[in-house]
C-alpha cells in the first residue's frame, strides 16, 4: 500500500469485491449539493493520480441514496464550514461552500482510520532513516506541496514516529482535527490534539500549547501572521515544529511563510527562520509513488548556507543550492538522478 491509497482511504475499505456502500467507492473527495433545489446531486475525484483520466465524475446512481441521508443531515447544521465529519465509521474532511447561484455544497475528503508507518508512505529506506533522525533534532520541519499530495498524511507520520521512537509530549493545533491520535503513543510519548476555534486565531492556541513544554508540536498549516510567528518562536526555543504549508516549491514555501512572518514581526522573520530551520521539503505524488526536492541543515551549524541565504534575503537561490546537494548525494549513494527516488 502507497501513501496515494494511505492519504485516500479508510483502514481496509477499498479492497475487495464491489459494493454499493459509500464507504467502498475509491473516492479521495466527495462533493455533494445539500440544499433542497438539488439535494443528494454528487460528483467525486478519483483518487488516481494518473493525469491523463478524469478525475472528477460522476457519482454512480447506487450511492445516490446515501448522499441524500449526508445532505439531509447537514443542511442547516453546519456552524464551521470547515470542520471534520463522520459518515458509516468513515472521517471526513468537511469544507462547506455557497455558490454564486445559490447553490449549496459540501466537499468530503477522506481521512484514514490510523495514522500511516513511515515505510508504509513507500519512501526509499535511505530517506526514511534520514527522516527519522529528524525527530532528535529541534527546529522547523517545513513541508508544502499541492492539495491532495499527502502533506497532512507524511507530517503525521513523522510526529507520531517520534514520539513512538523518542517519547516525550506531542500536540497538533489543526483545524479541524484530522488523524485521531490523543492519548498514549507507544512507551513514553503522549498526544494532545487542539481543535482551534473558528473565532479563535491560530497563535491563541499556539502560544497556550508552548506552556505546556512539548517536545513536538504539530501545526496543521500555516495561515495567518501571528502563527507564522509563533511557530517561528517555538522553533527556536527547544522544541521540534512540524508544519505545512500550500506552495509550488521549497523556495515559495520560504517566501510564503516570510510572507506572513514578517506581517507580525518584521524583518526578523527572516533571522529566526534561519536559525530555525531544519528541514524543507516539497512533496507531488503520482501513479509512480511519492517525489520529493529537500533541503537539510546542518545542526548547530549557524553558517550553513541554507542558513545564509535565508539570512541574507537570497531565498531566490535555494533552489539550485538544493539540484546541488542532491545530484552529490545521488552520486554518493549510487542512484540514478532520473529514476531514483530522492527526497
Amino acid at each position: 500500500m502507497s501513501i496515494n491509497d494511505l492519504i485516500t482511504t479508510d483502514d481496509g475499505a477499498l479492497g475487495g469485491a464491489a459494493s454499493s456502500r459509500l464507504r467502498d467507492l475509491p473516492f479521495m473527495d466527495l462533493y455533494i449539493r445539500i440544499d433542497a433545489n438539488g439535494r443528494g446531486m454528487a460528483r467525486y475525484r478519483s483518487p488516481a493520480r494518473d493525469y491523463s483520466n478524469n478525475w472528477s465524475r460522476v457519482l454512480p446512481d447506487c450511492y445516490r441514496g446515501e448522499c441524500r441521508k449526508i445532505a439531509e443531515d447537514l443542511f442547516g447544521s453546519i456552524d464551521n464550514p470547515d470542520t471534520s465529519y463522520q459518515y458509516d465509521g468513515v472521517r471526513f474532511r468537511l469544507s462547506y461552500q455557497k455558490s454564486a447561484n445559490g447553490q449549496e455544497w459540501v466537499i468530503l475528503r477522506r481521512i484514514a482510520a490510523r495514522v500511516p508507518s513511515l515505510e508504509e508512505l513507500t519512501f526509499a529506506p535511505n530517506i526514511i532513516n534520514y527522516l527519522r533522525k529528524l525527530g532528535q533534532r529541534d527546529g522547523l520541519i517545513l513541508i508544502s506541496g499541492p492539495t491532495g499530495h499527502g502533506k497532512t498524511t507524511t507530517s503525521f507520520s513523522l510526529f507520531a514516529d517520534y514520539m513512538r521512537r523518542y517519547g516525550g509530549v506531542g500536540i497538533s493545533v489543526e483545524d479541524p482535527v484530522e488523524y485521531q491520535l490523543d492519548g498514549p503513543v507507544g512507551d513514553y510519548g503522549y498526544c494532545y490534539q487542539i481543535q482551534v476555534d473558528k473565532e479563535e486565531d491560530w497563535a491563541t492556541p499556539l502560544k497556550r500549547a508552548l506552556r505546556w513544554t512539548p517536545r513536538y508540536l504539530l501545526v496543521g498549516e500555516v495561515r495567518t501572521p501571528r502563527a507564522a510567528e509563533q511557530i517561528l518562536r517555538a522553533a527556536t526555543t527547544g522544541h521540534l515544529v512540524i508544519t505545512t504549508i500550500h506552495a509550488g516549491s521549497v523556495e515559495e514555501s520560504f517566501m510564503g511563510l516570510l510572507h506572513l512572518a514578517e506581517q507580525a514581526i518584521g524583518h526578523s522573520a527572516n533571522f529566526m527562520l534561519a536559525q530555525g530551520i531544519t528541514a524543507a521539503w516539497h512533496q507531488t505524488l503520482s501513479s509512480s509513488g511519492p517525489f520529493l526536492r529537500y533541503v537539510f541543515t546542518e545542526e548547530n551549524n549557524n553558517g550553513d548556507p541554507i542558513r545564509s541565504l535565508i539570512r541574507e534575503n537570497k531565498i531566490g537561490m535555494v533552489n539550485s543550492y538544493i539540484d546541488k546537494q542532491a545530484a552529490r548525494l545521488d552520486v554518493m549513494r549510487g542512484v540514478d538522478p532520473v529514476r531514483g527516488q530522492r527526497l
